[in-house]
């Protein structure tokens, strides 16, 4: 299947369905009460971890996912139906993100894991909920609460306890293919690994722990250049970075400190707080002649850095490598560089106003014409269709206790004025 680790969708959870109005209809029974029946749940929109799901490529390929709509409720107080939920499979290793905010929403780590990141909206109540010694025949019913809509973007980070990190061709598949089960390719040109390789390694102590060869990095890779982000997202979800340079500087042709410097600024360019994640600098190629000049060169520069020289292609101090991984291991905070907080000092304090301040927006159209805007009154709006004239009562009683009345009388409504309500046009009689 082919590797795809990043998707853009639209879920919506259902709408609630509407509250009946009805009466009963009942032979010798003169009158007969309200039994308009509440309207069904809206579906969730449900997100579940699936192992056997190894990309995210149906999520690329599909872009709306919607739940059901609750049905309306029924005669005789039967309440309607609830809508069917909808589940979307996603790989392990899944996180997700709000778009517009780029919120954190959920990050799936094990097989089987499941979020509702979308609820179904409340159903309505109808007519029968309404009763009482004033009105025992209301005709006031209540619309179901409107679905959740979220733009989605979903990113496959690689679950791996420690990144492999490097420019191409420093040996990172031939040091994983040497101290794991793992089998990348290798070969002696650029850009071999295209995809992350995961390996299990196990330490002398008989820890393990999994190990990933990410794709290798270039100059500008935190600018989209070479596979650029597409590499760099895998990282973020690694306790530590393991960075590995060849020290043979390609047989002498390159600066080692230069690379090694080249690719840290790439990894901070792209998140500053990769810097917060534990290194090791691992000195391939060691068998070389050129090695044994530059690592010289390399650790003088460095003195305060942890370096461990080895050789994927001779085997050499691997050792003595996955002992350091595993005692850094069992001391290394595992946090998800996008749950940690920023450290931001500030003597900056906001203050509120206490109160229920009400999202209510009057604007002059001229002419005689208003608006009422404002999220509050569209709650209103939506919960209370004007289509009976007990709903109609009840929809200006609720627009005079947000204020919107007082707002008009203040701007200078007139009697006779057309005030429009999203998609509803009323007559101020004040």
């Amino acid at each position: 299947m082919k590797f795809v680790d990043l998707a853009s969708f639209n879920i919506k959870s259902g709408k609630g369905g509407d509250g009946a109005v009805s009466f009963r209809h009942e032979l010798y029974v003169a009158n007969g009460g309200p039994n308009g029946g509440d309207g069904g749940k809206g579906g969730d929109v449900i997100f579940r971890a699936d192992e056997g799901k190894s990309s995210l490529l149906d999520l690329k390929l599909q872009k709306f996912y919607a739940a059901e709509n609750g049905h309306k409720g029924d005669i005789k107080n039967r309440h309607g139906k609830n809508g069917k939920d909808i589940v979307i499979r996603v790989p392990v290793g899944t996180v997700l993100f709000d778009e517009k905010t780029n919120e954190f929403l959920a990050d799936f780590t094990e097989d089987g894991q499941e979020k509702i990141l979308a609820y179904g909206g409340k159903g309505g109540r109808g007519n029968a909920r309404f009763a009482n010694s004033r009105n025992k025949a209301p005709t006031i019913f209540e619309a179901g609460d409107l679905g959740v809509e979220i733009n989605i973007k979903a990113e496959l980070k690689v679950l791996a306890d420690v990144g492999f990190v490097g420019l191409p061709n420093a040996g990172k598949s031939t040091l994983l293919r040497a101290i794991s089960n793992s089998k990348p390719e290798i070969a002696d040109y650029p850009f071999t690994t295209l995809n992350p390789q995961l390996g299990v390694s196990i330490d002398k102590k008989g820890r393990s722990f999994v190990v990933a060869d990410l794709p290798g990095l270039i100059e500008g890779a935190s600018l989209g250049k070479g596979l650029g982000h597409e590499f760099l997202r895998h990282i973020e979800r690694c306790k530590i970075i393991c960075h590995v340079i060849d020290m043979s500087g390609n047989y002498g042709t390159e600066d080692v400190i230069k690379n090694y410097l080249l690719i840290r600024k790439e990894l901070l360019d792209y998140n500053l707080k990769l810097d917060k994640r534990l290194e090791i600098i691992v000195a391939n190629k060691i068998d070389t002649e050129e090695a044994k000049i530059n690592i010289l060169y390399f650790k003088e520069h460095f003195k305060d850095k942890k370096i461990i020289e080895v050789s994927g292609l001779t085997k050499t101090n691997i050792d003595q490598l996955l002992l350091e991984i595993g005692d850094k291991l069992e001391i290394v905070k595992d946090e998800p560089l996008w749950l940690i907080k920023e450290d931001v000092e500030s003597d900056f304090k906001l203050y509120t106003f206490e109160g229920d301040l009400k999202d209510v927006i009057v604007n002059n159209l001229g002419n005689g014409k208003w608006s009422i805007e404002g999220k509050d009154v569209f709650k209103v709006y939506q919960k209370t269709p004007i289509s009976t004239h007990d709903n109609l009562l009840l929809f200006n009683e609720k627009l005079k206790r947000l204020g919107a009345y007082d707002l008009l009388r203040k701007k200078g409504a007139q009697k006779g004025d057309i005030v429009k309500i999203f998609d509803i046009e009323l007559e101020w009689m004040d």
